[in-house]
């Protein structure tokens, strides 16, 4: 069994800043096996275990409400995984509609692109007109919320 780390040694151990564990311990997402005497904060390797978890969580775009749900689901054994897999169902679906967003917003600037010449004033830049005209202007979506 590890002995207990400090917050600065967590941190620089899981690469970020000891204030971004705090803000963690804030919101529940780890806490202090203990506090010493002079009230610093001591981590087990569960906490270093539960870093990881966060990190991964993030990096496949879970926000950290939504780290922090998957975290209490698992934390009991009797809870059915069908709620983890809804979670990632509905990640799943964010995701798609964030790469329809995209693969739109592209489409519209390649069009725009094929358009201009790239050379002349820009009194008559085709993408500039675009953009300030009514007709040109690629249809605004609620980007980045959760679909439906």
């Amino acid at each position: 069994m590890q002995p207990p780390v400090t917050i600065g040694r967590l941190a620089r151990e899981a690469g970020l800043a000891a204030e971004t564990l705090r803000y963690y311990e804030r919101i529940g997402l780890i806490q202090p096996v203990q506090r010493t005497r002079s009230n610093y904060r001591l981590y087990d390797v569960e906490a270093e275990s539960r870093l990881r978890f966060i990190r991964r969580a993030q990096n496949l775009g879970f926000s950290l409400a939504e780290v922090k749900e998957l975290l209490d689901i698992g934390s009991r054994v009797e809870n059915d995984m069908g709620e983890v897999k809804a979670l990632t169902a509905q990640k799943l679906a964010e995701i798609d509609f964030k790469i329809a967003d995209l693969q739109r917003m592209r489409t519209a600037l390649a069009q725009q692109a094929e358009c201009c010449p790239g050379h002349g004033s820009v009194a008559n830049c085709p993408i500039l007109a675009s953009l300030a005209s009514a007709e040109g202007a690629v249809p605004v979506r609620e980007r980045w919320e959760r679909p439906g």
